[in-house]
């Protein structure tokens, strides 16, 4: 028997940063990744944004590579957007994102960030966050990928 604790944070944004995640779209898209990662075998366990980004928190079983869940995330959702929003066809995400692992005793604090994530963004723009979350988990980035 294994057992694993794989707590993931991930972020991605929107293509050119366009805010294309108003009010009306942002929570039916939560709750719509939050279906494709149970279809792939995580569990959501918060998700937020701002207009032009998503965070999400999802556990992950061992047998999926997160990569792969990233890409099929990012697509289904992409899909729907197109579909349930015919007005949105030029919506697309950015090519790449950022995940963060979190140990289990981090998560608490992750989940507050994420759920404070529009008073954040009153405050300080995507690319300043982003930049500070590389920074603080050590990731190497090249600056021509930060801003879109």
């Amino acid at each position: 028997m294994s057992y694993t604790d794989l707590n993931y944070h991930i972020v991605y944004a929107t293509k050119t940063r366009r805010p294309f995640l108003s009010d009306d779209i942002l929570p039916r898209l939560i709750k719509y990744t939050g279906g494709i990662l149970r279809e792939l075998g995580g569990r959501m366990i918060e998700a937020g944004g701002a207009e032009d980004h998503l965070h999400v928190m999802t556990i992950l079983p061992p047998t999926v590579a997160v990569a792969n869940v990233i890409r099929d995330v990012k697509s289904g959702t992409s899909g729907w957007v197109h579909q349930t929003f015919p007005q949105h066809q030029d919506f697309h995400w950015q090519d790449g994102y950022a995940a963060f692992t979190v140990s289990h005793s981090a998560i608490p604090k992750v989940l507050k960030y994420i759920r404070g994530q529009q008073d954040h963004h009153r405050k300080m723009t995507f690319e300043e966050e982003l930049r500070a979350l590389l920074k603080r988990h050590g990731i190497v980035f090249d600056e021509r990928f930060i801003n879109g």
